[in-house]
């Protein structure tokens, strides 16, 4: 069998495969946890996984999404690993950067002429 490529592969172990986890019992750990979804259903650990099918991987908030194009059982180098996965995760998301909020002292009285001006500025109306 070692020139035969296989129709099927656990999914803990082709997650652990293509390097979305670094060992292969944090792949099944978030299997069982629920974080693992092959074709929009959650995955148990040995759930076969073939070629075309969508992986869903959450891990600290950000899931991956990712299209097998190549089943592997050994891990391979993050190049090799690469070519086995189309990556369909969209781009994360810039900030949006907020003005921090002027705190003035309590009893300062009104604003001065300069500091509408500098809080004006902070929330981007004046020039």
């Amino acid at each position: 069998m070692s020139g035969q490529v296989p129709a099927s592969v656990r999914v803990d172990s082709w997650v652990w495969a293509v390097r979305l986890t670094k060992t292969r019992s944090l792949a099944a750990a978030a299997c069982r946890g629920g974080h693992v979804k092959v074709n929009g259903d959650k995955a148990k650990p040995a759930q076969a996984v073939r070629i075309g099918d969508e992986v869903r991987f959450r891990d600290a908030d950000v899931e991956r999404i990712v299209t097998v194009r190549r089943l592997i059982v050994k891990r391979v180098g993050a190049s090799v690993a690469a070519e086995c996965f189309d990556d369909l995760t969209p781009k994360p998301v810039a900030p949006v950067e907020v003005p921090a909020a002027v705190i003035r002292e309590r009893g300062a009285g009104r604003p001065t002429k300069r500091d509408r001006r500098v809080l004006d500025r902070l929330r981007g109306h004046g020039a």
